[in-house]
């Protein structure tokens, strides 16, 4: 064997080691790039467009704004409908990293493709950064765009089936009954109109904007269809979808029966069904006229006072004409004077009694018992206002414990708010989940036990047909109806706001209803009436 000369050696030794490093450099700057690269992928995945941008090349991010890249992205995903996005492993093709990018969409399906994602070389390595990574398939020459357009509208049905509304909005002959309900189309405005298009529709689609027609809106309006293109490419399409009509809950014939009731009168009426929570009529500002409850609150006092033992049926209460609670006199209606046993001072309607009966209670137990009945809460109802209490923490005093505890101070709600109140007891104790459709599976929660449910029911038994009881003239011959009044103050020289709380029929309800008219004066006088014909409505009878 030659023998290889000792400078040779030396020179075959270190050109290996030139070789050994260059490969070395190479692949710590692939290294490097991979790293770059999956770093940026992650932070796409999560949305988090200034950790991309971190990851951008020095010269790229003096071209462009960390604002104008983070609306570039976001403008894709709109324009896509995007709803989330997944990565896939890298490749390396001609000096470029590969990145496999998968995108769900709203109206497009999932649609796959790479991006191209180059990164510079030197020592500030980073992303070499055009719109062309924004989405799969774009090209730098070749925006991303779309056609859409809108299916039909769904109609509105009746909870018997009936249409109340086409297509277009036009309310039927079926449905002029619910016509105050069924509500109106017109072009969305401001930040609704901003999420329509991203829904994928076309600017100036009509949407509900009062009524059923808002409260059911993405129920109605179907799933839009079009072209999405990168510059001329087409890279998906899809056809409109229409939703199918939709069966709400209202019966047409006691929604004449509440509006009828209520008449000219400025107030409100709403039905419900105990047992599914669905909402059967609503007439005049039933969703959102909040006003204080007065008296029909007591509901939920004696509920409390009940389940702490602070008071049974067999409990007396002096007689008088008011109690002063914390240096606030509240007197009886009529300035009457009432008290008695539970019975007669709950028929009664005694402030007397429930004012100092809430401060034994405490704000705490209020404000807990209200809860469970549905107030500080989402009604579920879109549209609809929620009924409203104030925390313990923030009760001023006595004075309000005891004005809240009658439904005064600053306890506000409304008549579909307390006809929830009224559902509970109705429902034995447990709180239905308000819809606006038919057939849907009901959700009930527990509130109260069966036992003091039961106790409050012969309570509010007793209102109606006690015969001495604030809420007679909701009586219905035949049918045993329970019913709570409510007399709620505004102010000094402001008229009274009338409330009634009942439903019917008391053994096994049907159909609960809350009657509010504003500056309507006593809640027997003036509400307890309204119930009455909107009961006999719905369950026939004298």
């Amino acid at each position: 064997m030659p023998r290889v000369p000792a400078g040779w050696l030396v020179v075959l030794i270190a050109a290996g080691a030139g070789i050994a490093g260059g490969l070395l450099l190479l692949r710590a700057r692939d290294d490097a790039g991979r790293s770059i690269v999956e770093r940026f992928a992650r932070a796409w995945e999560r949305r988090d467009y200034g950790g991309m941008y971190a990851l951008l090349d020095p010269a790229r991010r003096r071209s462009v704004s960390r604002a104008q890249f983070t609306a570039a992205y976001r403008r894709a995903a709109t324009t896509a409908t995007a709803t989330g996005l997944r990565t896939g492993r890298l490749a390396r093709r001609r000096g470029d990293w590969i990145l496999p990018v998968r995108v769900r969409t709203r109206i497009f399906g999932t649609l796959a493709g790479d991006v191209r994602v180059p990164v510079s070389a030197g020592d500030s390595r980073g992303v070499v950064w055009t719109r062309a990574l924004t989405f799969p398939g774009l090209v730098a020459d070749g925006p991303l765009q779309r056609r859409t357009r809108a299916p039909r509208r769904a109609p509105l049905l009746a909870r018997d089936g009936t249409r109340l509304a086409g297509s277009d909005g036009t309310v039927t002959d079926a449905g002029a009954a619910a016509s105050g309900i069924v509500g109106d189309l017109g072009r969305a405005k401001g930040a609704r109109a901003r999420a329509l298009v991203a829904a994928g529709f076309p600017a100036g689609t009509s949407v509900g904007l009062s009524g059923l027609e808002q409260a059911l809106d993405t129920r109605l309006r179907g799933r839009p269809g079009g072209v999405l293109l990168a510059g001329a490419r087409v890279l998906a399409r899809s056809r409109p979808r229409p939703a199918p009509a939709v069966r709400t809950s209202i019966d047409p014939s006691l929604e004449a029966a509440a509006q009828q009731a209520l008449g000219g009168q400025f107030g409100a009426v709403a039905v419900l069904e105990p047992a599914t929570g669905e909402v059967l009529a609503l007439s005049g500002i039933a969703l959102d006229g909040t006003q204080p409850p007065g008296s029909s609150f007591k509901i939920m006092t004696v509920t409390a006072a009940l389940e702490a033992g602070r008071v049974n049926l067999d409990s007396t209460f002096p007689v008088r004409t008011g109690a002063d609670v914390g240096g606030r006199f509240l007197a009886n209606a009529h300035n009457e004077a009432c008290g008695g046993d539970l019975t007669e001072s709950f028929s009664k309607s005694c402030n007397s009694v429930f004012a100092p009966l809430g401060v034994k209670l405490g704000g705490r137990r209020l404000v807990d018992v209200a809860q469970r009945f549905g107030f500080n809460q989402a009604p579920g109802v879109p549209g609809a206002a929620p009924s409203t209490i104030p925390s313990a923490s923030r009760m001023t005093g006595d004075a309000e414990v005891g004005a809240s505890a009658i439904g005064q101070g600053r306890v506000l709600s409304t008549a579909l708010g307390m006809a929830r109140v009224g559902a509970v007891i109705a429902n034995g104790g447990r709180r239905p989940e308000l819809t606006l459709l038919h057939d849907e599976p009901p959700r009930l929660v527990r509130a109260t036990s069966p036992r003091v449910a039961g106790l409050v029911r012969r309570l509010m038994v007793a209102v109606v047909n006690g015969g001495e009881g604030t809420g007679s003239a909701a009586a219905i011959s035949g049918r045993q109806v329970a019913g709570k009044t409510g007399t709620a103050e505004l102010g000094a020289g402001e008229p009274n706001d009338a409330w009634f709380v009942a439903f019917a029929p008391a053994p096994r309800p049907k159909l609960v209803v809350g009657v509010l008219v504003v500056h309507g004066g006593f809640g027997g006088d003036t509400a307890a009436p309204i119930a009455r014909q909107v009961l006999q409505a719905g369950l026939g009878g004298g």
